[in-house]
């Protein structure tokens, strides 16, 4: 990576990070000064864990665990490592997701509110069920040693393309979550009014929406992938090339196609050589 894009990636990736700690600050501060805390003993102190841990690993954990592949300072790492790094901070952000599943649906049933009305609740469900799936999936494909690489090569659009779009996918539903509690919530005064309260929630969501940002240019920028992931470099006739390492593999098959298809004709070639000097 050129200094110039390396400055550009570190300047995203501190935003981000920053960022991303202070929307966990705005959401502990809310919930500590207007809603009771936290604890699990059924009450709104209980519900509160929703948010926080939606925030911290769902938003948070996910996003960094997006980038981690384009940190150049992982590059000389090995692949593998980085795919259990990669795993690894996805299954936390898992476990915290079920966790705020499990919270807001104690609190529901305990206070006898009716689950999965609201469009919030739809979409932030499916995000789980199809994060659980993308899970499950990745860790069978890309980490048990015996999947056929083909699978892997056709598998790994639709990772990534899935993965981006869960992201946004829980990004929108937290969005959608702290409205519908605010609506619920301000009564007097009530949302509309913008009291304290509302404006500061208004402010975690633009600073969800710009975390969210910064996670999505990194990972789209060309330059700033991991090198070993698209090309690899070899020399040939003094000259440096970069081919993909499908290219590789698929000239290495070719030509083994066609030496082990010109056998019959080396050895019918060398029958009538042979024959000939015997005439001679």
């Amino acid at each position: 990576m050129a200094m110039e894009n390396y400055r550009h990636f570190l300047f995203f990736l501190i935003t981000s990070i920053l960022i991303g700690f202070l929307s966990i600050l705005f959401v502990l501060i809310w919930v500590f000064q207007w809603r009771e805390g936290l604890a699990w003993d059924g009450g709104l102190a209980e519900f509160n864990w929703h948010p926080v841990l939606t925030v911290t690993g769902f938003i948070f954990i996910q996003g960094i665990a997006i980038v981690v592949y384009r940190l150049p300072w992982t590059w000389k790492c090995s692949k593998l490592m980085m795919k259990f790094i990669h795993a690894g901070l996805h299954t936390v952000a898992f476990v915290l997701a079920v966790i705020s599943l499990v919270a807001v649906f104690d609190f529901h049933n305990y206070k006898s509110i009716p689950n999965m009305y609201s469009l919030h609740s739809w979409i932030g469900l499916m995000g789980v069920v199809f994060y659980t799936l993308q899970l499950v999936l990745g860790l069978c494909i890309f980490l048990f040693p015996m999947t056929p690489a083909f699978i892997r090569a056709a598998f790994m659009p639709i990772h990534v393309y899935s993965g981006l779009l869960i992201f946004g996918t829980v990004i929108a539903t937290a969005l959608m979550g702290i409205t519908e509690k605010l609506f619920f919530a301000l009564k007097n005064p009530a949302y509309k009014d913008s009291p304290p309260e509302a404006v500061f929630i208004n402010t975690l969501g633009l600073l969800i929406v710009v975390f969210g940002g910064t996670v999505l240019w990194m990972v789209t920028r060309p330059s700033w992938k991991r090198p070993g992931e698209e090309a690899s470099t070899f020399k040939q006739d003094g000259r440096v090339s970069s081919v993909t390492e499908n290219e590789l593999n698929l000239n290495s098959f070719d030509k083994a196609t066609m030496e082990s298809s010109s056998e019959p004709w080396k050895r019918k070639l060398k029958l009538e050589e042979t024959g000939l000097r015997s005439t001679m």
